[in-house]
């Protein structure tokens, strides 16, 4: 019965969290990026494209746009992957369309895209550790992942957001919005990267799990990640179990986190700080100051 209510209210936490996270990205989108006509990349920047061609509202449009999306990972992903994904798709068209109204906040395309990209930042760190996202190009490139996986996430997401761009550099005309987007999208990155990993470095994953094979299998296949295995015996039951560890830029650590709970929801996970990593794709050792 307890163990009932302590789910309970962490449903009901998580939910209140993607409430107010759908209202600080709606505030980002309606009140400062949308009105001064900066698309920032993504599924979103498509939608403002999209609004100066139809007379529909923004939010409308993304929700829309999304609905196929949301479909597809539905049918790739389950319905688990889902849910909390629709409930914030949701939530955000209803508050985009409610604030658009009100129309912009500052006319300067500095502080609306500084502002705008911040607060996009804070929204998506809040729905990420909801165990949610956004939809959009999340989703999209979460299912390219699955068919070339040679191609890095951070690629992906940088082509996609790159053509967002230049599409709005062709409907607006106007080299210096096309800017503005590019710097909404840095500030976004930046913020978010903060709020959810503070000013770490790296990661240090290590996963103790009954499914260890698909497990790493999907690791280094969808995120390009190699692991380390170390046989572990239990000290109680003798039991000899496989260890994976893994060191990972922290900005793919919930994406590792997610496969995790897909494959093993009873998997021991600690996840710890890397400030210093040398080797293949980190510092170079001969070259580093210790």
């Amino acid at each position: 019965m307890s163990g009932m209510i302590k789910e309970t209210k962490n449903t009901v936490a998580r939910y209140f969290i993607l409430t107010a996270a759908a209202f600080i990205y709606a505030v980002a989108i309606s009140l400062f990026l949308d009105p001064n006509d900066i698309a920032p990349g993504g599924v979103t920047g498509v939608s403002i494209l999209v609004n100066r061609f139809v007379n529909i509202p923004t939010g409308t449009i993304n929700l829309l746009l999304n609905v196929p999306i949301v479909a597809l990972g539905l049918w790739k992903f389950g319905w688990r992957f889902i849910a909390s994904t629709m409930y914030a798709l949701f939530m955000i068209t209803v508050f985009m369309n409610t604030l658009s109204p009100l129309g912009a906040v500052t006319q300067d395309l500095l502080i609306a895209a500084v502002i705008g990209g911040a607060l996009i930042g804070v929204a998506l760190a809040l729905v990420f550790k909801s165990g949610a996202t956004t939809g959009g190009a999340d989703i999209i490139i979460k299912v390219m992942r699955t068919k070339w996986k040679h191609i890095k996430t951070n690629i992906l997401f940088l082509a996609f957001d790159s053509m967002v761009i230049v599409a709005s550099w062709i409907v607006f005309r106007d080299l210096t919005v096309a800017f503005y987007a590019g710097v909404a999208v840095v500030i976004d990155s930046i913020v978010m990267d903060k709020v959810l990993y503070g000013s770490d470095e790296a990661k240090l994953i290590f996963i103790i799990s009954s499914e260890p094979t698909k497990m790493k299998q999907r690791i280094m296949g969808e995120l390009d990640i190699r692991t380390t295995i170390i046989p572990a015996i239990g000290a109680y039951t003798k039991e000899q179990k496989e260890m994976l560890m893994v060191v990972m830029r922290k900005q793919m650590a919930p994406k590792l986190e997610e496969i995790v709970k897909d494959e093993d929801r009873d998997a021991f996970m600690i996840i710890a700080s890397a400030n210093e990593i040398y080797g293949q794709g980190y510092k170079d050792i001969t070259r580093e100051k210790l």
